[in-house]
């Protein structure tokens, strides 16, 4: 597992059920942070968000007044969030594939089925700090790059404008 220092970061935990925002928090703590905000539901968790500038948010899908879909757009937002390219983790129960496709397509950064264990909550927090993915703005979407790996050998109309340029350049 990768060793990463998480004592300097601020997380926000947005969820509704009590006992998984302690649960969460536990977890966060026992990997070292020092900072952990809880909200109990996204309006909470937006008004926390704008004001304490988390590094990192784990947030619940169904939750009352905002989603964390909605919320999540709502971060994402670039001329009224304060920051969007936070790393956001979509904590759900519901893992059919369609799910995971909205979730993405909000803008969520990493994707995490309950029941949660500690080592799949550190390997997601992990990767947010270890590989940042590049932010993508486009017609309806800003937020991290929905392609998580570049293929080569990927030939279609929605090839990546850096993948081509790559490929003349190595010719």
């Amino acid at each position: 597992m990768l060793n990463v220092d998480f004592s300097q970061l601020r997380f926000l935990i947005v969820d509704d059920n009590t006992h998984m925002r302690r649960v969460v928090r536990t977890l966060i703590h026992g990997f070292g942070a020092r900072e952990v905000t809880e909200a109990e539901d996204g309006a909470t968790g937006l008004e926390i968000f704008q004001s304490t500038l988390p590094d990192i948010v784990v947030t619940d899908w169904v939750m009352p007044i905002f989603s964390g879909i909605e919320l999540t757009r709502m971060m994402r937002n670039e001329t009224s969030s304060a920051n969007p390219t936070v790393p956001i983790i979509m904590l759900t129960g519901h893992s059919e594939k369609k799910c995971v496709m909205e979730a993405r397509d909000a803008g969520v950064t990493e994707f995490l089925c309950k029941p949660i264990s500690a080592k799949a909550l550190y390997a997601r927090v992990a990767n947010c700090l270890i590989n940042p993915r590049p932010f993508v703005k486009a017609a309806g979407f800003y937020g991290p790059d929905r392609r998580r790996f570049s293929n080569p050998l990927y030939k279609g109309s929605e090839r990546r404008k850096e993948a081509i340029e790559d490929a003349v350049e190595n010719v």
